[in-house]
């Protein structure tokens, strides 16, 4: 269909086809505005006149071209179209992405074997909506801001599906650290840990991206929480957040400093690494004790994906104590997230809910900027530099507000 055609269509719908309602959005809180024609000029321009709106002709994107857990390895560049999307979808120009330990777990197809690349990689993005189809404008409009988790966001655009979009009340960072490891920690712990007022809650690598949210809940809940980390600097960001000891395990000897001062166990410990720290967190459960799963990234960049484990004696250490290990992957929990990113919306909006984010401005090539960036922030979140939620800005602010 020409352009000419489309804009002539478009005037002719403009009496008939209106917008949504006023109101406010059940999941985020957010207060709508009064919606815009579905079908107008701005509409038409947007999908068939790139060189007469903000949206590019080509975009780059990153793709798992091969499977590895080396991500630099596994993952290339590529320039290709911008998409269009369908008519339940939104085009969504990325701001910023978030960076998590599960990135090379995707790049090496551990997820899905069934999956073959090439295919596109990234979790997590926020940005605003640039283009839409027709059932989708009944929600949204151009300039909305969104946040998804689903995959492709490692890219400059991406469509998500309108269904799967969270309106957030800005294009912020702190809203994208929500998404997934806000999520895994409000769930697992919700879910998962039945943390009781007054039990003693330890979580490892409590200074990262999802650690830094269990010690929030878990204090939220009353508990006393103890919190892992490898710097001075980490430790006292978890003193600033609640974490009542932190322990800095290159100063201090893990084992023997949680034997000394908690001589009656673990009650809840909510575990990211997996390997020794896994096997030191089940000899440190108290009776009753309950251990969450919720990943092993000190496993993650080997082959196999798994850090070694001493498990033979696993049995009778959990009959001893009447305690139990519990997984958690939060694709299995998908009924409790609207619910999880709503409250903590509203929890961060009230000022309840510290959000660290970390652009890499101590890296030593500088602040995480570009979407070529996204490898060198997986690096640094390897070597265990982060303090907070590692995020990439992929693009600037937009110089327009309007709505196109």
């Amino acid at each position: 269909m020409s352009r000419a055609l489309l804009a002539r269509n478009g005037r002719r719908a403009l009496p008939l086809i209106y917008g949504g309602r006023r109101g406010t959005d059940t999941l985020s809180g957010v207060h709508l505005a009064a919606r815009r024609f579905i079908v107008d000029m701005s509409y038409s321009a947007h999908f068939m006149d790139f060189k007469g709106s903000s949206i590019a002709s080509s975009m780059k994107k990153l793709v798992v071209t091969k499977l590895s857990p080396n991500f630099r390895e596994a993952v290339s560049t590529q320039t290709v179209a911008v998409p269009t999307p369908g008519d339940a979808d939104l085009l969504v120009r990325n701001r910023f992405v978030g960076i998590n330990a599960s990135d090379i777990n995707y790049s090496a197809g551990r997820y899905d074997p069934s999956v073959k690349p090439p295919f596109d990689a990234g979790f997590e993005g926020i940005g605003e909506v640039v283009g839409l189809g027709l059932s989708a404008s009944s929600r949204y409009t151009v300039g909305d801001t969104v946040a998804y988790f689903g995959s492709g966001a490692f890219a400059e655009y991406t469509v998500v599906p309108a269904k799967e979009a969270v309106p957030v009340p800005a294009v912020k960072p702190e809203f994208l650290t929500l998404l997934v490891s806000g999520a895994t920690a409000y769930i697992a712990l919700k879910r998962l840990g039945d943390l009781a007022k007054g039990e003693t809650v330890l979580v490892t690598a409590a200074a990262g991206g999802t650690g830094q949210f269990a010690v929030q809940f878990a204090k939220q809940a009353g508990c006393h929480v103890i919190g892992t980390c490898s710097t001075n600097e980490k430790a006292g960001f978890l003193k600033s957040i609640g974490c009542d000891r932190p322990i800095n395990y290159t100063a201090e000897d893990l084992a023997k400093t949680l034997k000394k001062e908690y001589p009656q166990g673990i009650d809840v410990v909510y575990e990211s690494v997996g390997g020794s720290i896994l096997e030191l967190a089940v000899n440190s459960l108290a009776t009753k004790g309950r251990l969450i799963v919720i990943g092993f990234i000190s496993g993650y960049q080997s082959a196999s994906g798994i850090p070694p484990f001493k498990g033979g004696t696993l049995p009778v250490k959990l009959l001893q104590k009447s305690a139990s290990i519990r997984g958690f992957f939060l694709p299995h929990f998908l009924g409790d997230y609207r619910e999880a990113m709503s409250s903590m919306i509203q929890m961060f909006a009230k000022g309840q809910l510290v959000c660290e984010v970390d652009f890499g401005d101590l890296a030593e090539e500088g602040k995480f900027v570009g979407l070529d960036a996204v490898f060198r922030a997986v690096d640094y979140m390897y070597a265990g530099r982060n303090l907070g939620k590692v995020v990439v800005e992929v693009a600037p602010p937009s110089v327009s507000n309007s709505k196109l």
